[in-house]
Formats: structure tokens, C-alpha cells, sequence
């Protein structure tokens, strides 16, 4: 236990990841999903359907993007401070096809101050790398959800 009203970390990450996936019509509309979250740390999938099919008839890198940002939001935000993106980057590795199930695992790699570092990596059903995604976060003033933890607001 951490003292903030018995609930861990672990508690915390869990807590506000539910209370954003709730809110996230962007993300359940586009079929995104939250697998896994804790401290730091966002996993999410998504299926590749055919509307996310570009004139190559392979995933729109936008979409690929979108789930990479996706689970950086939510490692940057599991400490339930606000946090947005400051920058982010992404290099895409091999072509994604039709009906692929993508796998966004977001890794916060520093913090210090109110920026952070977030290294996200996209892998096929295979568990090949697709693309590597790093985002900058910067915390801004209040939290996810107000009262859940005791730390001060930035």
C-alpha cells in the first residue's frame, strides 16, 4: 500500500485507465482496446478492418499512429495527472494487412519534472515490430480523477 487511502500504484494506474477508456470515444470507435495497464505503462490492441485500408490496401500509417499515441496517453496518464503529449514521432517498419491484430505496448522510459519520455512499440499478431513510436508528455495542472491519490497538483 502507498498510503493514498490504501490504494497502490498499481490501484491508481488501474483506476484512471477504466475512467479514460470510459471517456475515450475516439479510441472505441476505431475498436481500440485496453489490455493492460499499470504505472507507466499502457498495453492496447487494435484490428486492422477494412475502412483503416489505404490505396495500397494496407493499414493507413494514421491509424497505426493513432494507436501508438493511444497507449502513450494512457502510461502517461496512469500516475492520474493530467498529461498530454508534447511531441511524437513514429518510424513504420513493414506493412500491416487486412484483419491484423495490432499491439501498442507504451513504456515511460524517464520522467522528470512535468516532462516525460514514452517508448511505444507496435507488433503484428506475429509479434513483429511494425513501428516504433516515441512521445514526449508534459503534465499540466489537475488529475483524471480528482481526490484518488494525495499528490500535489503541478
Amino acid at each position: 500500500m502507498s498510503g493514498n487511502d490504501g490504494l497502490s500504484a498499481e490501484d491508481i494506474a488501474r483506476t484512471v485507465g477504466e475512467t479514460m477508456y470510459r471517456k475515450d470515444t475516439a479510441a472505441q470507435h476505431i475498436g481500440i482496446v485496453l489490455k493492460e495497464i499499470s504505472p507507466g505503462r499502457a498495453v492496447m490492441t487494435m484490428r486492422v478492418v477494412d475502412y483503416m485500408l489505404n490505396g495500397h490496401r494496407i493499414c493507413h500509417g494514421g491509424y497505426i499512429f493513432t494507436l501508438a499515441d493511444t497507449a502513450f496517453a494512457y502510461a502517461c496518464n496512469s500516475h492520474n495527472q493530467n498529461t498530454v503529449a508534447q511531441a511524437a514521432q513514429i518510424n513504420f517498419l513493414r506493412p500491416t494487412a487486412p484483419n491484423t491484430q495490432l499491439t501498442a505496448t507504451a513504456i515511460e522510459m524517464a520522467k522528470a519534472g512535468r516532462t516525460g519520455l514514452y517508448d511505444i512499440t507496435v507488433r503484428d499478431e506475429n509479434g513483429e515490430t511494425v513501428a516504433f513510436f516515441r512521445g514526449n508528455s508534459h503534465t499540466i495542472k489537475g488529475q483524471m480523477i480528482p481526490g484518488l491519490n494525495k499528490r500535489e497538483e503541478k
